[in-house]
């Protein structure tokens, strides 16, 4: 009897929990069963693998094999345990001479007939649990820079089956594989300076990107929300190190490409308004990251926000304010990080034109009223800045284009703006809460007395409250200045939508 342990990794949202593969040839009739919780993908692994073990010139035990995948309370899906598998069987068949497996190398990979190693989803996080214990990692060619962006792990990347035989008997050891520099393409991102007018729109913008805030275009049809809405990633810096492991390994575990988040570029993602709650939020039997995670450091931009289903609407509210979703299921739950910023369009009324000082709206006063209660007073709650873009007169739309101040000017703003806020408090202002924002937004007593009577006279909520102090910071933050005054106070409330003087 003859048994080889491999060490490998599952997927289990943006974790990898480890996996014991254990292979065990004993006499009998010719079988090979698979235990340990697998998916159908998993059992289908039988037929590939003894394919490529063929195919690459390699004896298949007629023998009866056992293959093990623990823990056995863990679910196991995909073909990434193909290699594993594999190369449990040449050790354990003896076909590997001179080769005795070690915990100190895990594999990962996904077997075609012919041997060939296909890449798989979610190795990013096994390469960083990997590096953890200062464990080497097999992987297939296309996946390596991936798994280099954990840093210190060090990665084997092989394209076929025969590679790493050879590697593993010392007939041709493979070199650790080196990471390539990715630089960000920033310059490709929609730019600011396109937009005409909209001055107002823009200052949100700047606003918004310099403070993490949540923001709401409210407008006819045609007025620009969707395109200002598109340059706002081009405002906001390059994603750090740690934001780029965290963007790239919500990426990797949805089988997206990863180059982006390496290059430091932000996550934009629009989802249609006809997106389910499971859509939005992440979930299935096997729970996936949703839209609110693939933005995770990012902007999740909702167009026509009325149009989605408010039941879809109200999920966001929770993970707005805490920054990730737990999805729970029967078996276990499962955590995904969703720290995004809310950028939403909408129309003030069903025909678009409510407001626009024409007489083009014929929406009775109870549709208008239906349609704008479909979005409920705890999501508004949790938009900083709510602001009604007009439409541009024709003489300046048809006007020849005069360039606009570029993103990359706003972007150097923005920037400074970061690095002000990390420094003094080592988050966004975004992020303030309790003691925090009462020691970075204090107000004089002209301040509070202004603030106290806005409030009483649009009946404000505390948290409405506590969002205008933070973008009221953002503002004196981008003035180069340390305490919040008046002006910026002002230019705040006005952000809300409120007037200090009762006309608005």
């Amino acid at each position: 009897m003859s048994l080889a342990v491999i060490q490998t990794r599952a997927q289990l949202g943006i974790a990898a929990p480890p996996v014991t593969v254990e292979v065990h040839l004993s006499g009998g009739l010719p079988s090979m069963s698979i235990v340990g919780l697998p998916e159908t993908g998993v059992k289908e692994s039988r037929e590939r693998v003894r394919s490529a073990l063929i195919t690459a010139g390699f004896e298949f035990p007629q023998r009866r094999i056992t293959i093990n995948l623990a823990p056995a309370d863990l679910p196991k899906e995909g073909g990434r345990y193909d290699l594993a598998i594999a190369i449990g069987i040449l050790s354990a068949s003896g076909q590997l001479k001179g080769w005795k497996a070690t915990p100190a190398l895990e594999m990962l990979g996904e077997l075609s007939l012919s041997g060939e190693i296909r890449s798989v989803r979610g190795v990013l996080p096994a390469s960083v649990a990997a590096g953890q214990l200062q464990r080497a990692l097999v992987v297939p060619r296309d996946n390596a820079e991936e798994a280099l962006m954990a840093g210190d792990t060090e990665v084997l990347a092989v394209s076929h089956l025969i590679e790493l035989v050879e590697h593993l008997i010392r007939r041709q050891p493979l070199q650790p594989a080196v990471a390539e520099e990715v630089a960000a393409e920033a310059g490709a991102m929609p730019d600011l300076a396109e937009v005409k007018g909209q001055y107002q729109a823009r200052r949100a913008l700047e606003v918004a990107a310099a403070g993490g805030h949540n923001l709401l275009f409210s407008g006819p049809p045609g007025s620009g929300k969707s395109m200002l809405a598109a340059r706002l990633p081009g405002l906001l810096p390059e994603l750090q190190s740690r934001e780029r492991l965290e963007v790239a390994a919500i990426a990797s575990v949805s089988g997206y490409d990863v180059t982006p988040a390496c290059a430091g570029i932000r996550p934009f993602r629009s989802p249609h308004h006809t997106a389910s709650a499971v859509a939005l939020v992440g979930g299935g039997s096997h729970p996936r990251p949703g839209e609110i995670s693939l933005a995770h450091q990012g902007v999740l931009f909702l167009d026509e926000l009325p149009e989605f289903p408010r039941r879809v609407l109200e999920v966001l509210r929770e993970p707005m304010e805490t920054g990730e979703i737990l999805i729970s299921r029967a078996a276990r739950q499962t955590r995904f990080p969703a720290r995004f910023q809310l950028v939403a369009a909408m129309n003030p009324c069903p025909c678009g034109y409510h407001g626009d000082g024409t007489d083009r709206c014929y929406c009775t006063p109870d549709q208008i009223r239906r349609y704008q209660q479909k979005i409920s007073g705890p999501l508004l709650d949790r938009i900083d800045l709510q602001l009604h873009v007009p439409a541009l007169p024709p003489d300046a739309l048809l006007a020849p284009a005069q360039p606009g101040e570029s993103s990359a000017h706003v972007r150097a703003r923005v920037r400074q703006a970061h690095e002000v806020q990390l420094s003094r408090q080592g988050t966004m202002n975004r992020e303030l809460g309790g003691t925090e924002l009462e020691q970075v937004c204090g107000l004089d007593d002209a301040g509070r007395a202004l603030l106290t009577q806005v409030m009483q006279r649009y009946q404000l909520s505390a948290r409405t409250c506590h969002r205008i102090l933070k973008v009221a910071r953002t503002l004196a933050d981008l003035a180069g200045q340390p305490r919040v005054e008046e002006p910026q106070l002002l230019e705040a409330l006005a952000f809300r939508g409120c007037s200090a003087s009762g006309d608005g």
